[in-house]
């Protein structure tokens, strides 16, 4: 009788495992998705221009590197919730975020954007001014020079930046618990770890750790290719 009872276990196991590993590897897709726009808006910004407040900017968007995730969620909470400022805003449009599959990739996209900002100014800052600059003599418009100069002269830098932003992502837990839960269809990989972990599976909790390292372990190498010079 124990066999039948094992191998049911390691099927419901293996089916959490990939049911959960797809939900975190789309979500954390969705939030690079969302990052992109103004993470490479906010690099730009910052590796091509001096204005005042730049430093207080720039503190801003590093914020969620050093501050607590579960600070960071709690935020985010009092945000986006019905009372909160933001919630107020979505809720005449229908929109709920909070305990939704939409918490999951904003609390994903906020804690992953320092690293795609901090990749992708990089990258922009060691784009050679004097490309754009002949570019700009011959007639070219600025969103054109950067469209067809810049971007493809930083484009390593900026997937290697993406990819880190992903992976934070992917690993995300502190403020993903605090906004989304750990309710059916908002559970990552990490709070299914966390789970498990709390109520003493720790053969399920191991198998979502493998399968969590492996995931950081192929994003952080392909990072490392995208950001190695051609």
């Amino acid at each position: 009788m124990r066999a039948p009872a094992d191998h049911r276990r390691k099927a419901v196991l293996t089916a959490e495992l990939l049911e959960v590993t797809g939900f975190t590897l789309l979500m954390a897709a969705l939030a690079t998705l969302v990052m992109l726009p103004a993470g490479m808006a906010l690099a730009w910004l910052l590796a091509r221009y001096e204005f005042r407040g730049r430093s207080v900017l720039e503190t801003l968007v590093s914020l969620p590197i050093v501050v607590p995730p579960v600070a960071t969620g709690i935020i985010l909470l009092k945000l986006l919730g019905r009372r909160g400022p933001i919630g107020q805003l979505l809720e005449p449009l229908g929109v709920e975020v909070v305990f939704t599959w939409r918490a999951v990739v904003v609390a994903m996209a906020v804690m992953g954007l320092p690293l795609f900002v901090r990749a992708a100014r990089a990258a922009f800052e060691q784009v050679d001014r004097r490309y754009e600059a002949i570019a700009g003599t011959l007639g070219a418009r600025p969103w054109r020079v950067f469209l067809t100069v810049s971007l493809p002269l930083a484009r390593r830098g900026l997937l290697a930046g993406l990819v880190l932003g992903f992976s934070r992502a992917v690993g995300e837990f502190g403020a993903t618990i605090m906004l989304a839960g750990s309710l059916p269809g908002t559970r990552t990989l990490s709070v299914a770890i966390y789970r498990h972990a709390e109520l003493g599976n720790d053969t399920a909790a191991m198998i979502l750790i493998a399968g969590s390292v492996a995931i950081a372990f192929a994003a952080v190498y392909a990072a490392n290719r995208f950001a190695r010079t051609p």
